[in-house]
């Protein structure tokens, strides 16, 4: 029972990151706008979380310190793709790029160091009852919240005025526009959004999920929550599950050692990214479906004037 409760417990952990950024990729590709540039922002908001976190002892001014550098990159990025009509894709993977090795150079007198305490956890009175207690309700108050982030994006999305407004975009930006919507301004919005979350989650990784800074430690989370939005087909509550899957493949090792299984660490590391492909490979099977689901105007630049 209580490998099960630690299992379940790992498993919440390890998949936040991936919920948090996830929810803001939905936003910002929602309305139309591809970022590839998730795996650099996360990094950045990691390394800057950390460091800020490290010098003043305050993990809320860790998490905002991620969140900002999560906004001034999305800015970034904005002002190349929405305001200079940049290709979405070489944008992307060169904010990646720029935020992978500005990180390492940022990050380098760090390594090594650790948090001198850990980030406080649990629901008081909750977290004392058996098996549940330590499954469910002694998990970082971030867990908790990305759950209600990704309620609440599919509450935005499909429960709200605003949130088919962003639809709209996303499926026709030129019609939106000719109805009187101001299309760049709410792309703006929502890369904003998605950049804010994808630093927050690279902020909890550094911050709660290890808790130090290693040198690229967010192993491609980025982009398996890009590839996690495909796989959910751009619904909300799908991606809870593909985070979680995730999650608890990447725990599977650990499990496996505490039930004396001997596998090799480096098989075991793999599995989850082997889990994402062979997702995605079943997925491709049925272009079709992909092509119902997926924003129309998807990567596609938009300029008002044309």
């Amino acid at each position: 029972m209580s490998l099960a409760a630690s299992i379940i417990s790992s498993t919440l952990n390890a998949g936040t990151p991936l919920l948090l950024a996830a929810a803001g990729i939905v936003i910002h590709e929602k309305s139309g706008v591809l970022n590839l540039g998730i795996e650099g922002i996360m990094l950045m908001g990691a390394v800057i979380g950390f460091s800020t976190t490290l010098a003043t002892g305050s993990f809320a001014l860790g998490f905002l310190a991620g969140a900002g550098v999560g906004l001034l990159l999305g800015l970034l990025f904005a002002f190349f793709t929405l305001g200079m009509h940049a290709n979405q894709y070489a944008a992307g993977l060169a904010l990646t790029l720029f935020g992978t090795g500005l990180s390492a150079f940022i990050g380098k007198p760090l390594q090594g160091q650790a948090l001198s305490e850990r980030a406080a956890s649990g629901i008081p009175g909750l977290e004392s009852i058996p098996f549940l207690g330590e499954a469910f309700f002694s998990q970082h108050f971030f867990v908790y919240g990305a759950l209600i982030l990704i309620a609440a994006v599919w509450w935005f999305l499909f429960r709200t005025r605003a949130g088919l407004i962003l639809r709209a975009v996303g499926e026709a930006p030129q019609s939106a526009f000719a109805l009187g919507f101001p299309v760049l301004k709410i792309r703006l919005l929502a890369v904003l959004f998605g950049a804010v979350c994808a630093g927050v989650a690279g902020a909890y990784l550094s911050l709660v999920y290890t808790p130090l800074w290693v040198e690229g430690m967010t192993a491609g989370r980025g982009w398996i929550a890009l590839a996690l939005v495909t796989f959910a087909t751009w619904r909300p509550l799908r991606v809870v599950v593909g985070a979680y899957l995730f999650g608890g493949v990447t725990m599977l090792q650990f499990a496996f050692q505490g039930m004396g299984i001997s596998i090799s660490p480096q098989f075991m590391a793999m599995t989850p990214y082997l889990a994402t492909i062979l997702v995605l490979v079943l997925i491709s099977r049925n272009p079709q479906w992909i092509r119902l689901n997926v924003p129309a105007s998807l990567g596609k630049p938009f300029a008002p004037r044309s």
